[in-house]
């Protein structure tokens, strides 16, 4: 046992982007963090292991290593899955081809949906039959099970999900077939909706399994191998990943659901905004994390995240687990300008990742990104990552001037802005998506702008949006590496309970949380958390009798009241629709808990303010072209390292760092606050 000299005192994050890999370590002795900044790799655990070199971790000292990935994100993406088969019940077997019908664009006749990932060839039936009620009308026929399981085998499946009608009121016969799997192909992945959602509506729940299924054995083997080779360097405690719903697993619970991966990448971000925004006494904040492929939104108000139960990579195809609401669009730093054939600029979704990268990289990229734009433009400087990425201007003005300034008759500095200014036209337009289609006013928020790319296009960003204030964390670029050590163990678990509010037993209700509760526990078990450090929350999903989509109600443990939780909801529903009907019969549609095992978070020590005598100090200047200026202006550089806690600066100003640049037009002013975030009023 280590003393308590010896004992880990360091605390870390890493979250692999697409183009670069980002660490934030932080001492619990001192209270003090630091940052690294690598390029993605081929295989995501080389980029992490390079980042816990470059950042010059001892393994032997971490206490805890979170971390979130876009291995399941982008196997949805480029469709790249082991050998997968689903077995289902007779007459069931296209209900995910046929999906709802509906298209994404409904004007478009020519687009269509993607096929589903798994083939119908690999798509087997059996004879069984469960009515609505559970009621079990034919048995599994398990010659046929056993045949089709056969079958299976000699196609050399890989990963099977068993998807059965009705399989959330009674799970019998979908048990059965998964145990008749496991004797025929026992190296197989089995994944059963019972298990992984159940719950009515057959192409939600056999969508959601299907994910299940390609993904599992993907992540799973990734969490597994990263885990060993940290272990094998000296880290002795469980991996944490984040998921989609904005907490962390560990590598024993993800082999039965690492569907919930699929975007643990995107949720750091979201969990960073909201903290970083009541550091500064902001409860409503839009996050825009910007970086070399995309840029993601999200919405904080009141101080709560925006959740979906229902989510998609590829339309069509949805994966129904709580996940916090993002918004992703296909604008990084390494987005491409191009030409379309009606002779529009247009910016992205098409990126150049980190090989060959921008043109200004040196790799042979060709056609120009917004990073060359903004090494034009003078907005960003000669390097990167603390000079550790040289950047070449005149490669960056070739490709500009080759793609867009002669197609567009225009030279190139004026190219360079056009660029910018379809990019943060994007970013506005998505913002507006998430807000007000929503019903909220950007106006009544702050922009945190962070990511490698999200401080240089924050404050054109939020004067297109009329927001008034912009945020921008002390290390950016790795914010949501950061947001990986402010999460804790959680798992949502659900149940279906149709039934009138006015007819349900209090006793029935009860003993289905305790069964919920129950399996909630013993997940928290299999991760080690203690009894002290859980916390579990009740939910009820109600709505009108005769309406499709139902709302979360929470309530307390033990459920005393019915007439309560029906009260609850019609305040709810007034709230967020603007009318109730307190007359109308209510239906409780679905239970559901939250099992959340404590995670010690990084607490950051706020710095004493500068005296007022203090001036700024830049490391130099350089010419920069602002949004809507026709020329130039000689504007100071500093580095963010020597601006203490106070320092005010007035536009025109770059600030940098190693892990982004952040842009202070004129007109606008901005201040370090004690928690070191860069507040610019715009």
């Amino acid at each position: 046992m280590n003393s308590a000299d010896e004992a880990p005192y360091l605390r870390v994050a890493v979250d692999v982007g697409g183009t670069f890999t980002d660490v934030f370590v932080q001492n619990e002795r001192t209270g003090k963090s630091h940052v690294a900044k690598v390029p993605s790799t081929a295989d995501p655990i080389d980029g992490v292991l390079a980042g816990v070199r470059a950042a010059g971790i001892d393994l032997d000292r971490v206490a805890l290593f979170a971390h979130g990935t876009t291995v399941a994100t982008n196997a949805l993406i480029t469709r790249n899955f082991p050998l997968a088969a689903m077995v289902t019940t007779a007459g069931f077997r296209d209900v995910i081809e046929i999906r709802r019908g509906t298209k994404q664009d409904l004007w478009d006749t020519y687009l269509d949906v993607a096929p589903p990932p798994i083939p119908r060839r690999h798509r087997l039936t059996v004879p069984e039959r469960v009515d609505f009620s559970g009621k079990v009308l034919g048995a599994l026929d398990e010659v046929e099970a056993r045949r089709v399981a056969k079958v299976l085998r000699a196609r050399k499946m890989t990963t099977v999900a068993v998807c059965f009608a009705n399989s959330h009121a009674n799970p019998v016969n979908e048990l059965r077939m998964c145990e008749i799997l496991r004797e025929e192909l026992p190296d197989a992945y089995i994944t059963a909706s019972s298990d992984v959602l159940p719950e009515i509506f057959e192409h939600e729940r056999f969508s959601t399994t299907v994910a299940n299924a390609v993904l599992a054995p993907k992540v799973s083997a990734y969490v597994n191998n990263l885990q060993d080779k940290l272990a094998g360097d000296g880290y002795h405690h469980d991996l944490l990943v984040l998921h989609s719903g904005g907490g962390v697993m560990t590598p024993a619970t993800i082999e039965r659901h690492g569907a919930r991966l699929a975007a643990s990448g995107i949720a750091a971000g979201a969990i960073a905004t909201r903290h970083l925004a009541e550091l500064c006494g902001f409860g409503n904040a839009i996050g825009l994390d910007m970086g070399g492929t995309s840029t993601d939104i999200t919405l904080v108000a009141d101080g709560e995240i925006r959740m979906t139960n229902q989510w998609f990579v590829e339309y069509g195809y949805p994966i129904c687990f709580p996940s916090i609401e993002v918004l992703t669009i296909g604008a990084g730093g390494g987005s491409l300008a191009w030409i379309d054939e009606g002779g529009s600029l247009r910016n992205g979704p098409q990126s150049a990742g980190s090989v060959p990268g921008p043109a200004a990289y040196g790799n042979g990229g060709t056609v120009p990104t917004n990073t060359d734009a903004n090494i034009v433009l003078g907005r960003l400087g000669s390097s990167l990552i603390d000079g550790g990425m040289s950047l070449d201007r005149e490669a960056a003005a070739t490709a500009i001037k080759a793609v867009v300034g002669d197609s567009l008759g225009m030279n190139v500095e004026d190219a360079a802005e056009a660029i910018v200014a379809v990019a943060n036209a994007n970013m506005a337009d998505a913002v507006r998506l998430l807000s007000i289609r929503r019903g909220y006013d950007p106006r009544d928020f702050a922009l945190v702008a962070f990511g490698g790319a999200g401080p240089l296009h924050g404050v054109d960003v939020a004067r297109e949006l009329s927001i008034p204030t912009v945020l921008v964390p002390p290390s950016p670029g790795v914010t949501s590496a950061f947001g990986c050590l402010l999460v804790d163990i959680q798992h949502d678990l659900s149940t279906m309970y149709l039934a009138r509010a006015d007819t349900a037993r209090l006793e029935d209700v009860e003993e289905a949380f305790e069964r919920l509760e129950t399996e909630a526990n013993k997940r928290l078990d299999a991760e080690s958390v203690a009894p002290g450090d859980r916390a579990i929350e009740r939910f009820v999903d109600m709505r009108y009798v005769g309406q499709w989509r139902s709302m979360s109600v929470p309530v307390g443990h033990p459920v005393r009241s019915i007439d309560d939780i029906t009260a609850a909801f019609h305040n709810e529903h007034e709230r967020e629709h603007s009318y109730r009907r307190d007359d109308a019969p209510v239906e409780i549609y679905r239970l559901a808990v939250r099992a959340v095992g404590a995670v010690q978070k990084p607490e950051l020590t706020p710095a004493e303010r500068v005296d007022t005598t203090w001036t700024p100090n830049p490391l130099g200047h350089r010419s920069v072209r602002y949004t809507g200026g026709r020329e130039a202006v000689e504007t100071p550089v500093f580095d963010r390292t020597h601006l203490p806690a106070g320092a005010e600066l007035r536009g025109p100003a770059i600030i940098q760092q190693l892990d982004s640049t952040v842009v202070v037009p004129p007109d606008a002013a901005a201040v370090v606050d004690r928690w070191g975030t860069i507040v610019i009023t715009v």
